[in-house]
């Protein structure tokens, strides 16, 4: 077993990273969820409300994304390709994120179908990521650095 004396700063950012990053894939499938219901129903409820989830989903990935980015291009251990692809994974996912909260803030009817789709590369690209540092036994709490 190897001891390590890690900074508090780096337990305090691991603590917030680990806590905050989980927050905005929920909030992106269940805008998934609810697009899918909207085109099935066209009942105005589920389109309002994932447009709310959406924007709450953009506001929880803004912390973890800047802890991110810092670790990994300007941390003081090489950041591995897996991790390095989940960074931009998530650029991609929360892109097509903020571009989806500005197709739901359209009327209604308006939303369908490039809504969904955009859910879906949403969701889609974080979970890539996710699957991606699973296969590689990427440490979530140490941001991938060794």
């Amino acid at each position: 077993m190897r001891v390590e004396n890690k900074s508090s700063q780096f337990r305090v950012a691991s603590a917030v990273f680990n806590l905050l990053n989980p927050i905005p894939f929920g909030f992106f499938v269940a805008v998934l969820i609810f697009d899918i219901i909207y085109a099935n129903s066209a009942d105005v409820l589920w389109v309002k409300s994932s447009a709310w989830l959406v924007s709450m989903g953009l506001l929880f990935a803004i912390v973890p994304r800047l802890i991110n980015l810092y670790y990994v291009w300007f941390g003081k251990s090489r950041a591995t390709l897996a991790v390095k692809v989940d960074f931009w994974l998530n650029v991609f996912g929360i892109a097509t994120a903020l571009v989806n909260a500005f197709v739901h803030s359209r009327d209604a009817y308006a939303v369908i179908p490039d809504g969904v789709w955009l859910s879906v590369a949403t969701v889609v690209a974080l979970a890539i990521g996710r699957v991606i540092l699973a296969w590689q036994n990427v440490s979530f709490k140490e941001f991938g650095h060794e």
